[in-house]
């Protein structure tokens, strides 16, 4: 389950949105969870809305002319509301004055009142598309994530199988490191998952024999990247001698593999000595970039060959 707090979330947006703090500082530890958002069926964030109200308020001038113009029962009435829901928090844009009614009951309910200078559309934008991130499903897989010809590619196997030195020796032809041993992914998009790196772990990579390499330290900030959407999984197989006569040497079909409800590519590639398994990614990345561009080699070839053969039998008869 993913969690932030308000507290984190200003501090994350307060330079970008010039946020200030005005009152329910007690409320900093009020925290949105992607399981409590979805149970609720609250909206994460959007203007002020009493009928189907968001758990984070925006209110902007169009919003405060209307509180203006309600009677007092009425408006004590609305205000009221506001406190029997779901509220995490509220948010004055457009550089408005806070209406004191808002600002007593941020104050006696401790919900925290932050006032931004931007316009009400722009700060539901950006912060939605914070929480987005923040708050998408996630999970940690053990493998090397890698940028490969500028795509994401998760190097996966059996533990020393080899996964650490085919990064390395990839990171040596240019390519980038994303994270090693624990990656952490998020399903931004419903058909997209974003890797990064835990902070502890950050340009590191473990190498048998010598130990944690600083590959920003070794390389330079090029061979390093923050984040990578992941769109093929290379699986190492050990024993290439004995397991390679298990795979299908021209696979008709496209392995995947599922993760978080979202279908990943998956090569298999048997380890087996004098097997150079670096330009294999390579290819194995330069070929899936065909396939989604429509040009299946395996498939093409399978095509000639029955054509070939529907030839041969039509000259014989």
């Amino acid at each position: 389950m993913s969690r932030i707090s308000i507290a984190q979330l200003f501090e994350d947006k307060k330079d970008k949105l010039k946020l200030t703090w005005i009152t329910g500082q007690a409320g900093a530890a009020i925290e949105l969870s992607d399981e409590e958002i979805a149970q609720s069926g609250q909206g994460m964030i959007g203007h002020l809305n009493f009928i189907h109200p968001d758990w984070i308020q925006v209110i902007s001038s169009d919003e405060i002319h209307y509180l203006n113009k309600l009677e007092a029962a009425s408006l004590e009435k609305k205000i009221n509301q506001l406190t029997q829901i779901n509220l995490a928090c509220i948010i004055v844009a457009d550089n408005a004055e806070v209406p004191p009614p808002i600002f007593n009951m941020a104050s006696a309910n401790n919900i925290p009142l932050l006032h931004s200078p931007y316009p009400g559309l722009e700060v539901i934008w950006l912060i939605r598309t914070y929480l987005s991130t923040a708050l998408a499903p996630s999970c940690s897989l053990h493998g090397v994530l890698l940028d490969v010809l500028g795509m994401g590619v998760m190097i996966t196997g059996e533990s020393g199988v080899g996964k650490s030195e085919l990064a390395l020796e990839l990171i040596s032809r240019g390519h980038g490191l994303v994270a090693d041993d624990v990656v952490e992914l998020r399903r931004i998009a419903p058909e997209t998952l974003e890797g990064l790196c835990p902070p502890m772990l950050r340009d590191y990579l473990e190498v048998r024999g010598l130990g944690m390499l600083n590959i920003r330290t070794i390389f330079g900030e090029t061979a390093v990247r923050r984040r990578k959407n992941m769109k093929l999984i290379v699986h190492l197989q050990n024993g290439g001698g004995s397991s390679s006569g298990q795979l299908e040497r021209l696979p008709i079909s496209d392995l995947t593999e599922n993760i978080m409800s979202v279908d990943i590519r998956k090569v298999v590639i048997p380890v087996a000595a004098g097997r150079n398994l670096a330009v294999l990614v390579e290819a194995a990345v330069r070929n899936y970039v065909l396939q989604l561009r429509g040009i299946d080699g395996t498939k093409e070839f399978i095509e000639r060959h029955e054509r070939e053969m529907n030839n041969e039998l039509a000259d014989k008869n």
